[in-house]
């Protein structure tokens, strides 16, 4: 009796450890995630810092440097920390701002915001007014590509260059894997399991930096409790802009960098880009996905040191 009441103990205790350990674990992996993104950045000379635009308080990496400003914008679902290792080559010599856009990490997302292209734009107009900055280097990658390129159209004269990272906006040649799901009614990023999630990581990049399992694990929770927030905010991104229509007008220095391995927008997007902006220099690199500049961050800010001493 003694021995059985001791075995019903022991498996009440592993219970709870096990209902204690999944609770917690996303938690840890969060934390851990946090953790390591801010010693990163202030390590990369980014501090943070909290700007008021419209209402929303955006929160934002921003660099001591002293000269032109280079506005760094994130795709849809991610976040700032995305651009951390590549920013860190250009903290010391320029005005680094990177923003976790409206919707997005640490700004947060409230279901009134708009969060079409037109108005994430704007308020990046007004963010950099906010931080008396009159003109800026943009560069986007994918919805951050979009917003950079609809930023250059609308506001010219604040734009010094684009740089656009296998950016959304024009279509491609051919569908992309994440095309061909969107018309069967499947969207990659509307995660509704752990098991979804391993599935879509491996579309945003060919080569990731490595992540703990639970940190990973954490990131994939994350998405799953922000599925309805993400449902609202791709939609609202992807109703039309006058960019395709006005992209030609657009005669600043722009540079065009694509990962050939892009499964979210093919790289057969490129001519099509390449057409309405002949002026721009393009680099298609060959092994890499949907977010070269997370996974090679040295390489692509080499290519982009390069453009902006071009001119």
């Amino acid at each position: 009796m003694a021995l059985k009441k001791k075995t019903l103990v022991a498996a009440a205790l592993a219970t709870l450890a096990l209902g204690w350990s999944y609770t917690t674990y996303p938690r840890i992996g969060q934390l851990t995630y946090e953790l390591g993104a801010g010693i990163e950045s202030r390590l990369y000379g980014l501090h943070k810092e909290v700007v008021t635009v419209e209402g929303i308080p955006i929160t934002l990496y921003r660099s001591s440097g002293t000269g032109p400003a280079i506005l760094m914008l994130h795709g849809f679902s991610a976040d700032k920390d995305v651009w951390a290792r590549f920013a860190r080559h250009f903290s010391g010599q320029y005005q680094v701002i990177i923003p976790d856009l409206p919707g997005h990490g640490e700004t947060g997302f409230k279901p009134d915001w708009r969060y079409t292209i037109e108005a994430q734009t704007r308020r990046m107009v007004a963010l950099l007014d906010q931080l008396q900055i009159k003109q800026a280097h943009v560069i986007g990658n994918s919805m951050g590509g979009f917003i950079a390129a609809q930023f250059a159209v609308s506001y010219p004269q604040r734009t010094l260059s684009a740089g656009l990272v296998d950016p959304a906006g024009l279509p491609s040649l051919h569908p992309s894997e994440m095309r061909t799901m969107l018309s069967k009614g499947q969207n990659p990023f509307l995660i509704g399991s752990r098991a979804d999630f391993y599935r879509f990581y491996p579309m945003t990049m060919a080569s990731p930096p490595w992540m703990p399992g639970f940190v990973l694990d954490a990131v994939g929770e994350r998405y799953i409790a922000q599925r309805a927030q993400l449902a609202q905010i791709f939609s609202e991104s992807h109703k039309e802009t006058d960019l395709p229509v006005r992209i030609h007008e657009v005669k600043l220095p722009v540079m065009l960098m694509w990962g050939t391995e892009d499964r979210l927008i093919d790289v057969s997007s490129v001519p099509v880009w390449q057409a309405a902006l002949p002026q721009s220099k393009v680099h298609v690199l060959d092994g890499i996905g949907h977010m070269p500049m997370v996974e090679r961050p040295a390489m692509t800010a080499e290519l982009y040191q390069q453009f902006l001493a071009s001119f």
